[in-house]
């Protein structure tokens, strides 16, 4: 069973910065491709950022394009997202997800198979 742990979430004020970490087990993690998505309250779920199956090749969404890295440990199974300069609007649950695609230009929430409970990323003034 694939499970997705996210961890490093919290409160922090705007401009700071957050990483969030994702442990993921019961797949051959180094094969997939991972990502991470985001919810806002009333909103849909939207794409954040993608990694390729070795950490080669990265996606990101326009809105956080130089605020956000994401990056990949294949021996600790743990994907990763450096976020820097956040601002308000950034506040949302954020999920880590895998897929059954290696590369990174899936950026749908229909394209991910697993995903993680979600972490709470709070931004205030």
């Amino acid at each position: 069973q694939v499970q997705l742990t996210e961890s490093g979430g919290g409160l922090v004020q705007a401009g700071g910065s957050l990483r969030l970490s994702c442990e993921a087990s019961g797949r051959t993690f180094s094969n997939y491709a991972m990502a991470w998505f985001r919810q806002a309250p009333g909103k849909e779920r939207e794409f954040v950022a993608a990694v390729s199956w070795n950490g080669a090749s990265t996606n990101y969404v326009d809105s956080m394009k130089g605020r956000v890295t994401i990056s990949r440990d294949n021996a600790k199974n743990t994907v990763y997202l450096q976020m820097n300069s956040l601002k308000l609007e950034d506040t949302a649950v954020y999920f880590c997800a895998t897929t059954y695609y290696m590369g990174t230009a899936h950026v749908e929430v229909k394209d991910y198979d697993y995903w993680g409970q979600g972490i709470q990323v709070t931004v205030a003034s």
